[in-house]
């Protein structure tokens, strides 16, 4: 199965870089996480959030792997635990589905695009740096990954 990270910000920190491909190479083989990067927008204050999250989306869509299943991560999406996580992983391994994951940038994810998405994830009620919410999800699917595979990473 292929997950991909679709997220917005480039040159983000080396520990950011860092932690997100720590658990992008723990996931197997028969798993496969990447990351594609689209440039945020300038902020100048010419133009609203809003524009500039319908600006982004334009360019998020144009990165979207043909045929992936859409997962927004929004601090109003639907709160689950790593356990639910893993089921829902293997349910879309099950269906041979091809996982894209989004992460807006500091103004978040247009509406229209979380939309678009057929689930919407919380990863926490409270705002997170777009960088590091991206560690904490490669964190999450390589914990998963771990449940499913019966590996000692994750405890209960």
């Amino acid at each position: 199965m292929k997950l991909t990270l679709l997220a917005v910000g480039r040159k983000m920190p080396a520990w950011i870089n860092s932690g997100f491909e720590t658990y992008a190479r723990r996931i197997s083989d028969e798993w496969t996480l990447r990351l594609i990067e689209v440039a945020a927008l300038k902020r100048s204050g010419a133009e609203s959030p809003e524009t500039l999250r319908a600006r982004e989306a334009g360019l998020i869509r144009e990165k979207i792997p043909p045929g992936s299943y859409l997962v927004a991560l929004d601090e109003n999406g639907k709160s689950c635990t790593t356990r639910d996580l893993s089921r829902k992983l293997q349910k879309w391994q099950d269906n041979a589905t091809d996982i894209c994951f989004l992460i807006g940038g500091a103004d978040g994810l247009d509406r229209a695009l979380i939309d678009e998405a057929f689930e919407v994830l919380s990863l926490s009620t409270m705002t997170l740096p777009h960088g590091l919410a991206r560690v904490m999800l490669a964190e999450q699917l390589y914990r998963a990954w771990s449940i499913l595979k019966h590996h000692p990473y994750h405890r209960d």
